[in-house]
């Protein structure tokens, strides 16, 4: 396979994530944002390590149409206590309680890109696992907390890029880019797959 840079071959994130388009930024690399054509809705009763390898990969492929000869990442994130997925709160009171069930306690965080190529079909995914301990926190100590970071668009109720960090007494992992939503060595690793160097 003949190498390529990314600026001979376009580039798509699926996703309107500011996250990570502010982490896909940093490779200095261009690349266009789009929507996914995709209902997260729509996804088959999966094992949760296989719904978000699952939901990375339609999302990427969703776009096959829009962008033929493109490079499209897709990419999906799910936050897990006792077997249950962790949703986005919307609220500060959902926040709250999300923050008081994984006080003190450890949570799994998966999440799963998808490199996907429309005009030869081929899709390459991987599956990045951390687990979040976070500390004891005080009902005050979560309320403040919510009240400064405003976490109601994060699954998980926390943003470790902000102050989120401080909430958690290890975080055990490969890449921490990947806690934020998109694991940077990952993406390198795929895109060297299809032949692009950074």
């Amino acid at each position: 396979m003949t190498a390529t840079s990314p600026r001979e071959r376009p580039l798509v994130l699926a996703s309107t994530s500011r996250y990570r388009r502010a982490l896909l930024d940093r490779l200095g690399v261009p690349f266009e944002v789009a929507a996914p054509d995709f209902q997260e809705e729509d996804a088959p009763a999966l094992a949760l390590d296989e719904l978000v390898v699952y939901l990375a990969r339609a999302k990427a492929q969703s776009l096959s149409t829009r962008f033929p000869e493109a490079l499209i990442i897709g990419a999906d994130q799910i936050p897990e206590l006792d077997g249950a997925m962790l949703l986005k709160p919307g609220t500060p009171e959902a926040a709250c309680a999300q923050l008081t069930r994984l006080a003190g306690r450890r949570h799994r965080l998966l999440t799963a890109v998808a490199l996907h190529e429309p005009r030869s079909g081929r899709t390459r995914t991987a599956l990045d696992v951390h687990h979040m301990t976070m500390r004891p926190l005080s009902d005050d100590r979560i309320r403040r907390y919510v009240a400064h970071d405003e976490p109601l668009d994060c699954a998980g109720s926390y943003k470790v890029e902000a102050r989120g960090v401080t909430l958690f007494s290890a975080m055990e992992g490969r890449d921490h880019t990947a806690i934020v939503g998109l694991p940077l060595t990952i993406v390198v690793t795929l895109l060297e797959e299809f032949g692009v160097t950074l």
